[in-house]
């Protein structure tokens, strides 16, 4: 088409269009809620193009009207996904949880830092919780929640470390006054230090409107050059002290640093990570031996090779590194509980090989435990071939079976055996531990 001769009312749509295209990137990665301020912006732009796109004029023309048509969908179609990213429920989900964990900084850690006592082991494994509860947030691939429940999670553990690092750290600093003149500046500067401790950790979690990252690492920058500026006329001890407070409060800057990375890294997606990589590759091998063992005409030639191998793959997971990112830790745990659960199903294969060998007299009881054993294990294979989540027919007919088999081992009695105690315990354990590697593998979990 010659653009000279484009109609002024199509040329100016697609101008419209092309602005509108140029955020769309933003809009969909868009991981704040309603009250935001980038919200506001975005909504506010896409209004406006529409009632641009509403003010050009048709003249009555259907080619016209079509193209404006398009773009105004175009345009609805992004203020609809920027909506539905804010007010999205697992969105919401993650902000409720977060909201938990300032309730908890305000209760426990502010006093903390205000002259409280100490730093409770109830603040430690509440704020863990809160952490697992994250990573087990479903993004669904949604890159808007990955990024929200990455940024939530990055302040939170952040806090976490600012904490454990404080309460682990048990120097025989500070120095007495009286060894020298500066030492009376560095144990001040090292109070300044622990007030910005407690201010930053406010500051991360939005428990502080008084202050801003900008001042605190103005004061930060401050105290350093206090420091930098001190004599300590060479003496070896008041160095190292000083290099001490001088390495906590490049710490605290590096926390500061936190909200800008967030918002300009990917590290919130990390299907390209080097860790995550690592542990796909070790689940694709143990995905392989799982099916040569299901499929194989006579398994138990390969139990003993298998297991080796299996045992060899936990080696590896032990040797990813886990970036202090609880969702690669979570998804190395899960990796692992995947291979064990395969090597529990070939021990109990293997047990069941022996057991057809037994021959003689025994404890009813105890034969009832066998028999039961031989059909979880039939189950536990089944299961080891499950795919799908929790509506589905066969995930239901397999909790069922699973639970029938937890009632028959129920009714077996032991009449005091020891053995049979013994044996109808490890089953029980080995059925809900079948049951909860069936659910695992069903809650559409993702990195």
């Amino acid at each position: 088409m010659d653009m000279g001769n484009q109609h002024p009312s199509i040329s100016r749509l697609q101008e419209i269009q092309k602005e509108v295209k140029n955020i769309e990137q933003q809009v969909i990665g868009f991981s704040g809620l309603s009250d935001d301020k980038n919200y506001k912006k975005l909504e506010r732009f896409l209004t406006k193009q529409l009632f641009e796109i509403d003010s050009v004029d048709t003249e009555g023309k259907g080619d016209i009207q079509q193209a404006r048509k398009r773009a105004a969908q175009e345009t609805e179609r992004l203020l609809k996904e920027l909506e539905q990213n804010a007010n999205h429920p697992h969105r919401i989900e993650i902000q409720n949880i977060f909201k938990e964990a300032q309730s908890l900084v305000e209760e426990k850690i502010v006093p903390f830092y205000s002259g409280g006592n100490c730093v409770t082991d109830e603040f430690e494994e509440g704020i863990q919780d809160i952490i697992l509860r994250l990573t087990h947030v479903k993004t669904g691939g949604k890159v808007s929640l990955r990024k929200a429940r990455y940024h939530t999670l990055t302040k939170i553990c952040a806090v976490q470390e600012i904490i454990e690092d404080c309460v682990k750290k048990q120097p025989s600093l500070p120095l007495s006054e009286d060894a020298h003149p500066s030492v009376a500046k560095i144990n001040s500067v090292m109070c300044e230090v622990n007030k910005a401790r407690g201010t930053l950790i406010a500051l991360l979690m939005g428990v502080n409107s008084n202050d801003t990252c900008r001042h605190l690492s103005c004061v930060l920058s401050g105290l350093m050059a206090d420091l930098d500026a001190l004599d300590v006329c060479g003496r070896t001890e008041i160095r190292n002290y000083r290099r001490e407070v001088v390495e906590d409060i490049n710490k605290l800057l590096k926390y500061l640093d936190l909200e800008e990375e967030a918002g300009t890294t990917h590290a919130f997606d990390l299907r390209q990570n080097h860790s995550i990589l690592k542990i796909e590759k070790v689940l694709k091998r143990m995905r392989e031996i799982k099916n040569e063992l299901l499929q194989a005409q006579n398994p138990s030639e390969l139990y003993l090779s298998s297991k080796t191998e299996l045992q060899g793959l936990i080696g590896q997971l032990d040797e990813v590194s886990l970036e202090k990112n609880p969702c690669i830790r979570e998804a190395r745990r899960r990796a692992v509980i995947e291979v064990q659960t395969l090597i529990t199903y070939i021990d109990l294969k293997e047990a069941l090989e022996k057991r057809k060998l037994f021959v003689g007299e025994e404890h009813p009881s105890h034969k009832a435990v066998w028999s039961i054993l031989g059909s979880l294990s039939e189950i536990q294979g089944e299961v080891l071939s499950f795919d799908g989540n929790r509506t589905d027919k066969n995930y239901i007919r397999l909790e069922e079976l699973l639970t029938k088999q937890l009632l028959a081992l129920d009714a077996v009695d032991p009449q005091g055996e020891e053995k049979c105690k013994a044996a109808r315990k490890q089953a029980v354990k080995l059925a809900q531990n079948i049951l909860s590697h069936l659910d695992l593998k069903s809650d559409e979990w993702e990195y």
